[in-house]
């Protein structure tokens, strides 16, 4: 079971940190991602989180300002994200899924868990 939490209101050039409580997820099986969906659009990839290795990729929109990190012992997932822009506004959603390889980690299709989403708002 997944629980995203951590959105809110922010200003252009602020940052956040959002958080996927993660129960059941042991990361030496489970890849894990974040999304968003803006209103009026789909679903769109952010940054993925490999099992075991914890090797990262983002996409290029989210390169370089967000990051993408996990502490096992809670096990939960963070996406900090830096110098944020009102075209990230979104709803945000955590995404987990066992064995799923490394080059799909982008694709939403290839998970089956998903969190509740929390919403992102950023003012200019």
């Amino acid at each position: 079971q997944l629980q995203a939490f951590g959105g809110g209101l922010v200003q252009a050039g602020g940052s956040l940190t959002l958080s996927c409580a993660a129960s059941g997820v042991t990361y030496s099986r489970y890849g894990m991602a974040w999304f968003r969906q803006a209103p009026g659009k789909e679903r769109e990839f952010v940054g993925y989180l490999h099992r075991n290795s914890g090797g990262t990729y983002y996409a290029d929109s989210v390169k370089g300002r967000f990051t993408i990190s996990r502490d096992s012992a809670k096990n939960t997932m963070y996406l900090r994200m830096n110098n944020l822009k009102p075209e990230d506004t979104a709803v945000y959603y955590c995404a987990a899924q066992a064995g799923i390889i490394y080059s799909s980690g982008g694709n939403s299709r290839a998970y089956n868990h998903w969190g509740q989403g929390t919403l992102v708002t950023v003012s200019s």
